[in-house]
């Protein structure tokens, strides 16, 4: 039952977050799309690939917490790696197989959601029918490509950074925190992990807008990056960052936020 409870609100959180903040998403996307922002779209149909998110954000979250929580339970306390000190260990291997088994879930509808993104004129179905012909002729390739790497590296500094901060707070005022100082924790471990991981995510951009066949669709991350620092220079490996650290650090204000609070009231 309490699995069945964290898979629930955890997705419902998840989709709740991802729907209310979609016009930063879609401005990120933008910003960042090789065309650049006003050729991509500017900032009409805002909610172009919005159908997308809505399809994939429930259960991606939900696999999400599911698979974090149980990890932490099997390696945490009185798991394999019970000793205090090993606590960061424990959460960056939670967070990376929570973000490998919701991938899974996930790749699909972003490529989806982000050439709609970056082609407003376009619908979802349009888009999905598009792109399923188009992976068909290069062997699926593209669905999955590179995702793994993109979205590990952010959970590796997100969620360790977030437990950290909750446990340095606790200690200081003595007592267990409240949800909105959890939620405030959340809020700034998402902002610095979304800062640092930018150029990554403005990679992630590159290769799933792109063409199957191009040199782009290979998935080759370091020369991506390579030609975004050579055409924009240290601006464009960072394009899109306020938007997206707004993004996430409101989502995870009220994410995690609320994920906190059903987690302790199942605790």
């Amino acid at each position: 039952a309490p699995k069945r409870k964290f898979n629930i609100q955890g997705g419902s959180a998840g989709m709740c977050v991802d729907l209310t903040l979609f016009p930063l998403d879609t401005i990120k996307t933008r910003l960042q799309s090789q065309q650049g922002f006003y050729k991509a779209g500017g900032f009409r149909g805002i909610y172009a690939g919005v159908p997308s998110a809505a399809v994939g954000s429930f259960p991606n979250a939900a696999a999400f917490f599911v698979t974090y929580e149980c990890t932490k339970s099997l390696l945490g306390t009185d798991g394999v790696l019970p000793v205090p000190h090993m606590a960061p260990v424990t959460h960056m291997l939670a967070a990376s197989l929570g973000e490998i088994v919701a991938c899974l879930i996930r790749v699909p509808t972003e490529v989806v959601k982000q050439r709609t993104q970056a082609s407003p004129s376009s619908t979802t179905y349009h888009m999905l029918l598009a792109t399923l012909k188009e992976e068909v002729h290069s062997n699926h390739r593209h669905f999955c490509k590179g995702k793994f790497c993109f979205t590990i590296p952010f959970s590796l500094v997100q969620f360790p950074l977030w437990e950290y901060l909750k446990t340095l707070w606790s200690r200081r005022q003595g007592h267990t925190l409240y949800s909105w100082q959890a939620a405030v924790c959340g809020a700034f471990a998402g902002a610095v992990a979304a800062f640092v991981t930018t150029p990554l995510d403005v990679a992630k951009t590159r290769i799933m807008l792109a063409k199957a066949g191009s040199a782009t669709a290979n998935g080759n991350i370091p020369a991506v990056l390579y030609d975004v620092w050579k055409s924009r220079g240290l601006p464009g490996l960072f394009a899109g960052s306020i938007p997206r650290m707004t993004f996430i650090s409101v989502g995870g204000f009220i994410f995690l936020g609320a994920y906190e609070k059903v987690r302790r009231t199942l605790l």
